[in-house]
């Protein structure tokens, strides 16, 4: 048998404090991992020789909306332009920094955001993936080389990836031509279909990935695109961009008559497969509507208040039973607990009031934040349940019971002060599919990922 081969099947016990199981938090626990997923609980237990010991555990999260090779663009679309700045202005920032991007440049980009994403938390990423073609529009070589580039990021970084290739036709509602920016996006049917199967090749020796699909948006697909999309996703995860925008809601109306989230609902099979990602400008019946479909609200709160999205409402959605989950989408930042508090940080501006997200008297607003972006985003990737428990997978975050804003805190306490109270540096390892990825608060692989990261960008923008 191989060293790696015997790295695979060897047990790992890991001893905490305290964590947070899918029954609820317990006291003194072992876990014991082996082929990736937890083998073994146990609490009350005493620590014994060899069992590597940690503070807190918590689950990873899912990110359920990544655009990696935006990581690279992070801070240069904050000056004042000519006139009013906002989403459509940020955009042309992006089409610019794209133009350059070479095949090694975005796997080096993404290589960084994941390092980072593990450090924050993130143990799976969903990357909507739309930078298809070489910088003249047209396809390479292997339709999925980029794609491929993805996956070796992943592999290199260790992070689970669920690969979301989007289909991209045109440039607004109704099949209004793609704009020359938009060419290394764009595809037809047959090509987006040849494109998917190269990508799920592309996958395929990569651990734990799942290979779903990703209508970009109503503006960049028509009725009968989508409709022949959907079956194109063989019962893998559906994720669609809508009603991001004011000007996005408008346009819709004055091609259907139609909102963006009334006409999906009317006019595609939405359900449980499907994440509707932002879905920030709904009427109180869309919002009623969407909680009642089964799809995943896909939030990404730093990146809305960044672009001046406006606020997703949250509170109605959930008194409703819908469900969501958070992703880091143009990672301007990458901080799980940061997206978590900013989700509920802008319902409180709005609403001005306190604990919205937490759903009934005496419960925990960072247990309702933490839990539910747990559930809504390992469904949303089609990845099994994040819980840490016999047979799930061994994705886990130790946080420090030392540091100073999680000193003497326990139970959901503790998700309260690691989102509302504690800055970068409460997380000091992550495993995921029970390979130690992150120790001491870094990445194993971080010191020669960043110095390539830091090479390309001088070469890009330098």
């Amino acid at each position: 048998m191989s060293a790696e081969a015997r790295n695979e099947t060897a047990e790992i016990r890991l001893w905490f404090d305290q964590a947070l199981l899918g029954a609820g938090w317990a006291r003194d626990v072992r876990l014991t991992l082996a082929g990736g997923r937890i083998a073994a609980v146990e609490t009350g237990a005493a620590a014994a020789p060899g069992d590597e010991r940690g503070g807190i555990a918590i689950p990873g999260l899912a990110n359920l909306h990544s655009h990696a090779f935006q990581r690279g663009m992070a801070g240069l679309a904050e000056t004042r332009g000519p006139v009013g700045d906002d989403f459509w202005t940020w955009r042309e920032v992006m089409y610019r920094f794209l133009e350059r991007l070479t095949p090694e440049a975005v796997q080096a980009i993404a290589a960084m955001a994941y390092v980072e994403m593990l450090e924050a938390g993130f143990t799976r990423v969903g990357e909507f993936h739309y930078l298809h073609h070489g910088p003249d529009g047209r396809p390479y070589a292997d339709p999925a080389e980029l794609a491929a580039r993805i996956a070796a990021a992943a592999d290199e970084t260790g992070v689970g990836l669920t690969l979301l290739p989007v289909f991209y036709a045109h440039s607004g509602f109704g099949g209004a031509a793609p704009t020359p920016a938009q060419r290394r996006f764009v595809n037809d049917i047959d090509g987006f279909a040849h494109l998917l199967e190269a990508s799920r090749a592309a996958c395929a020796g990569l651990d734990g990935a799942v290979v779903g699909l990703a209508p970009h948006s109503l503006r960049a697909a028509t009725p009968e695109e989508l409709a022949a999309l959907v079956p194109l996703a063989a019962g893998g995860p559906i994720h669609i961009h809508i009603a991001e925008q004011v000007r996005e809601v408008e346009d819709c109306l004055a091609w259907s008559g139609r909102r963006p989230v009334e006409w999906l609902l009317d006019a595609a099979p939405v359900d449980a497969a499907w994440c509707l990602v932002h879905a920030t400008h709904m009427t109180e019946a869309e919002t009623l509507r969407l909680a009642a479909s089964g799809a995943v609200a896909g939030l990404c709160p730093i990146t809305e208040a960044n672009l001046g999205d406006g606020l997703f409402p949250a509170e109605t959605f959930l008194a409703s039973g819908g469900v969501f989950g958070v992703g880091s989408d143009s990672n301007v930042l990458i901080d799980a607990a940061e997206e978590l508090r900013t989700l509920e940080y802008g319902q409180r501006l709005t609403r001005r009031g306190r604990n919205l997200v937490a759903r009934s008297e005496g419960a925990s607003t960072g247990a309702a934040l933490w839990r539910g972006a747990l559930a809504g985003g390992a469904h949303a990737l089609a990845a099994p349940s994040g819980e840490l428990r016999v047979g799930g997978p061994a994705d886990i975050v130790s946080l420090r019971s030392d540091h100073p804003s999680l000193a003497a805190r326990s139970g959901d306490a503790v998700l309260d002060s690691l989102i509302f109270a504690a800055p970068r540096g409460a997380i000091d390892g992550v495993w995921r599919a029970g390979k130690p990825q992150v120790s001491g608060g870094r990445h194993h692989a971080r010191e020669a990922i960043a110095a390539r990261y830091a090479k390309t960008l001088a070469e890009l923008i330098g």
